[in-house]
């Protein structure tokens, strides 16, 4: 199941940035060689040399220029002021959902980090204070034979298990 989820996210990420890209200008500059860019053109293009261009600008401009025509006095030419970028609604549902995801597993991974010290914090307690009541305190070494641990090593344990409470019971 985490992997489908992960699958998931990736795709959806993947689909999320690749849309973008379509979003492409093309023009003629003056010395009639063709442009592409992903921003429109200068200002100084004609409308006839502009080739292509994003559907969301065709419809930016096509409801601008009435109303900018309509605005201007007789005789004088209307100023283009630059139009703000249409967001796709669809488009900007699919960021949405992404940043959601992302937020959702971040927290889940901070609860499951903060679980995972407040365990560890319980146990160094729990240890701590058999070391430091003085129990007989014996481990298993590699060759599969008991030990006791000597003050030395009950020394060594208390500083080890000290430095685990520091770090995980904050």
């Amino acid at each position: 199941m985490p992997r489908f989820g992960s699958l998931l996210l990736s795709l959806i990420l993947t689909f999320t940035v690749a849309v973008p890209a379509v979003a492409q200008w093309k023009w003629k500059d003056k010395d009639g060689r063709t442009q592409y860019s992903d921003i429109p053109p200068p200002s100084g293009v004609k409308d006839s040399d502009i080739l292509q261009r994003p559907s969301a600008a065709r419809r930016a401009t096509t409801e601008v220029a009435p109303v900018a025509a309509s605005a201007a006095p007789a005789g004088e030419r209307p100023a283009t002021a630059p139009t703000a970028a249409k967001v796709d609604p669809e488009l900007e549902a699919r960021r949405k959902k992404t940043e959601e995801l992302e937020l959702a597993k971040k927290k889940e991974e901070e609860q499951k980090i903060a679980a995972a010290r407040k365990e560890n914090c319980s146990q160094a307690r729990s240890y701590m204070k058999t070391l430091d009541e003085g129990i007989r305190i014996s481990r298993t070494n590699a060759n599969g034979e008991r030990e006791v641990l000597d003050d030395a090593g009950r020394e060594a344990e208390v500083k080890r298990t000290q430095t685990a409470i520091n770090s995980n019971c904050k």
